[in-house]
């Protein structure tokens, strides 16, 4: 048997819906579901102008764990996440997350939890610009 762990990683570089769509795929498969996280033009009624991430250098270890987590459950086939580091404009994709599974609503439920649980457990912290020239850091935990 495979590994269902099929790409991870935290990159610099622009990131590919189609290349972690690639990763999950699977003849055993009967549903995928993908997530992208987009940079948005606001935060909360302020306009942001851009942002930029930063990883702690044991996030992608951290990673790995949620992601075992997940593969945890055998009706998962394949699970894949890439995260983007470094600065980024309005638009741009930051994290892309997909899951495979027998069935759609394990790949639903699943996908989501991959993405909250990377949200909340990853040390990937958002460094938020806004067009007033103030900034922020969110989910510095």
């Amino acid at each position: 048997m495979s590994d269902p762990i099929r790409l991870l990683d935290i990159r610099a570089e622009a990131l590919s819906s189609d290349e972690v769509l690639a990763a999950v795929s699977d003849p055993t498969a009967g549903g995928t579901a993908l997530f992208i996280g987009t940079v948005r033009n606001h935060d909360q009624s302020k306009p942001v102008d851009r942002l930029s991430y930063e990883a702690h250098p044991d996030a992608l270890k951290q990673l790995r764990l949620v992601a075992e987590r997940i593969c945890a459950d055998p009706a998962v086939t394949a699970l894949a996440a890439v995260h983007r580091i470094g600065d980024l404009k309005i638009g741009d994709a930051a994290v892309v997350v997909a899951v495979a599974a027998a069935h759609r609503d394990v790949a639903f439920a699943a996908c989501r939890q991959l993405i909250d649980d990377l949200k909340s457990e990853v040390p990937i912290w958002k460094h938020q610009h806004f067009t007033d020239g103030a900034s922020e850091w969110v989910g510095a935990h």
